[in-house]
């Protein structure tokens, strides 16, 4: 992936060794005090090694053969050069030996590094490894949340009546709010962008907030999100509340004349949990790893208060909104930022949006939705697909059914007399029938995909992500027995979709998978999976088909541990840099992968090409990432860019049904 040393430093030795070599005995000669002629060569050879290394390294240089071949002629024929004037001043002075000490200066150094960093990647997963173990009680955190960080991390934001530090205080439309700085960041957390969505305002499109020069503190997170509480989510440990409509901006590096551009992180948990407290989204790590933008993070209702379908309800017409609730909650976040951030010191022309797992289609649903338009103009979005919103509005009824049942209630009036502790109670037990955004053809179209192909989402140019070991992600967070139960359902509705002579061939693949020691459940999650990644694919094409400039990047990184998985937890740690944030969720950042994918995610959010050249991130080759149908393939050994197709299609009939759904789909 990364090599210790490169051929390019050998030949930089060149130049370096006539450098030290010269400017130390010139002067000797000369009859300088040893001091004088150390510091000669300090200076004159640090000169000479910066200027090499800068010119061999150079793009110009790294991406012309021709250039680069000359380049390391002239410099060998510069060292012989050097080599004869030594001779010709001194018989003791050699140019090879200074050349033989530079190369061990290159070498040694560099063997030590790399067995310094191996012991500590060693130490890291015995850690993890010895905590974890096998991975089979999935994610858990009781034993690292101390008491005083749970205190800290739990309280609340409050007004300001007296003097305030106006150093970290920024005025917006609705506010003044004072954040603090934290190492090289400045960061505002828990602004909110809508009214409470609490009261008679429960189960209705958010509101915008009034203008205000009131103070705040913008110091702690905002409630999360009233959500389930799964075995492996943290946020079982943070306070929730009806509350929750409530952003977080971090600003990392110096604040400069020039509006910087913003980076908006929409979070995962499958819309039923989740949320920018969670220390994957934290936004100090964000703002760390890209100094030059502004990072933000929100939160947005979930669940039953989120995405649920009250129009067979007795009063329900009075919440004709409640399919998406979510949706326009982000909405209403994307317009806060869009109007407020230029006083952050963030271009408000300039939005990225980034989301993984639900926040991922989330995204991928408002690209298509026109009271989203012009909010962002870039996306990444990694395992995400519309393909569930297309199915949910009779499962959102269900969902309503299951409801009043669980509450023993009939109307809305008296869901509305409801305590949130009794409603989060009954969502709780009734998880399983899943709250997801829904295609109503009011906010979102009816047939997403084809609005793609139809050029719905001009304008947005996307990377789309899929990953190889996501089903072991998901059960690690919602716990064994609820992930056996999710995986049965969802069976039963991939079922509802196929002919019987696909689902045939789809028994036979389970079958063959169970006869290799697979069992039951793992087999039909493999099937969901490549089912999954499917509809990831054919969103990919459908938007290019549709005119979007669109990438696809394949996860294939090897789980540390197989029980965890490696996928959405592992992307968005190697895309911020989350090192302490990865070990926690039982994996080792690669400080490669992390390192490219960053140079890569900035180079998208500016507006450059995906391209490294060779040496751009010193001992990593050239990497140029091409547009579909083409995918940039991440493992632990290479980053290489190539057609995926062959690598979701193991069962063909899926891979059938879905280019048959998408010709049936641009025809509707």
């Amino acid at each position: 992936m990364k090599k210790i040393f490169t051929i390019d430093d050998f030949i930089t030795a060149f130049i370096s060794a006539i450098g030290y070599g010269l400017s130390f005995e010139i002067p000797n000669i000369l009859g300088w005090e040893m001091w004088q002629s150390g510091i000669c060569c300090l200076l004159v050879g640090g000169v000479l090694d910066m200027a090499s290394r800068k010119i061999i390294f150079s793009k110009a240089v790294q991406t012309n053969h021709v250039t680069k071949k000359l380049i390391v002629f002239a410099f060998v024929i510069f060292f012989l050069a050097g080599q004869y004037v030594a001779l010709e001043l001194s018989d003791s002075l050699s140019m090879y030996d200074y050349l033989f000490e530079q190369y061990l200066y290159i070498i040694i150094p560099a063997v030590l590094g790399f067995a310094f960093s191996m012991a500590l990647r060693w130490y890291r997963v015995r850690k993890v490894r010895k905590r974890y173990g096998d991975g089979s009680q999935g994610f858990f955190y009781e034993d690292l949340i101390k008491p005083d960080e749970l205190e800290w991390w739990n309280k609340e934001n409050q007004p300001i009546k007296g003097d305030y530090d106006k150093k970290f205080a920024v005025k917006t439309k609705t506010g003044i709010y004072v954040g603090f700085k934290e190492k090289n960041c400045v960061i505002y957390d828990g602004i909110p962008f809508a009214k409470p969505p609490v009261g008679e305002r429960r189960w209705k499109a958010p509101e915008p907030l009034p203008e205000s020069d009131e103070v705040f503190e913008a110091i702690y997170f905002g409630a999360s999100a009233i959500q389930v509480e799964h075995e492996g989510s943290i946020l079982k440990h943070h306070r929730q509340s009806e509350d929750c409509l409530t952003l977080n901006i971090a600003i990392g590096g110096k604040q400069t004349a020039k509006k910087k551009p913003v980076l908006v992180l929409f979070h995962n948990g499958d819309f039923s949990f989740g949320g920018s407290a969670d220390p994957l989204m934290y936004g100090d790590n964000l703002a760390n790893a890209y100094s030059d933008f502004i990072g933000v993070s929100f939160n947005y209702r979930l669940g039953i208060f989120g995405f649920i379908d009250f129009s067979e309800v007795p009063g329900g017409e009075k919440y004709p909104d409640t399919l998406n609730l979510g949706l326009l909650d982000q909405i209403a976040a994307l317009k806060w930022i869009k109007e407020n951030i230029a006083a952050f010191g963030g271009d408000p022309d300039n939005i990225t949006a980034m989301g993984f797992e639900a926040g991922a289609t989330s995204i991928l649903l408002l690209a298509t939705c026109e009271q989203a338009k012009g909010l962002f103009k870039k996306a990444f979005v990694f395992f995400g697909s519309p393909e569930s919103a297309h199915y949910t509005r009779e499962n959102s009824r269900n969902l309503a059914k299951q409801l009043l049942k669980e509450t023993s209630t009939e109307t809305m009036a008296e869901l509305m007399q409801l305590s949130t502790d009794d409603l989060k109670a009954a969502a709780q037990k009734i998880w399983t029938y899943l709250a997801l955004p829904t295609c109503d053809g009011k906010l979102i179209p009816s047939n997403v995909w084809k609005a793609y192909k139809n050029g719905a989402a001009n304008g947005i140019e996307f990377i789309n992500g899929i990953s190889k070991n996501e089903r072991q992600i998901y059960k690690s967070f919602v716990g064994q027995q609820n992930y056996e139960d999710l995986i049965s359902d969802h069976v039963l509705e991939l079922w509802e979709l196929l002919d019987a002579e696909k689902i045939q061939a789809v028994k036979n693949y389970i079958e063959n998978l169970k006869k290799q020691n697979v069992s039951e459940v793992d087999a039909q999650a493999k099937v969901l999976e490549q089912w999954h990644a499917l509809s990831m694919y054919l969103t990919a094409t459908q938007l290019a088909a549709g005119g979007n400039k669109v990438h696809l990047i394949y996860w294939d990184v090897k789980p540390l541990i197989e029980n965890l998985g490696s996928g959405t937890v592992d992307v968005v740690s190697a895309f911020f840099g989350n090192r302490k944030t990865l070990q926690m969720y039982g994996n080792v950042l690669n400080p490669t992968i992390s390192e490219i994918l960053q140079a890569l995610l900035k180079k998208f959010i500016i507006g450059a090409e995906l391209k490294l050249y060779n040496n751009e991130i010193k001992g990593v080759k050239a990497v140029d990432w091409k547009e579909l149908p083409d995918a940039l393939v991440v493992s632990s050994k290479e980053f290489k860019c190539e057609s995926i197709e062959d690598k979701l299609t193991e069962i063909p009939a899926l891979s059938e049904f879905m280019k048959e759904f998408s010709a049936n789909s641009a025809r509707r």
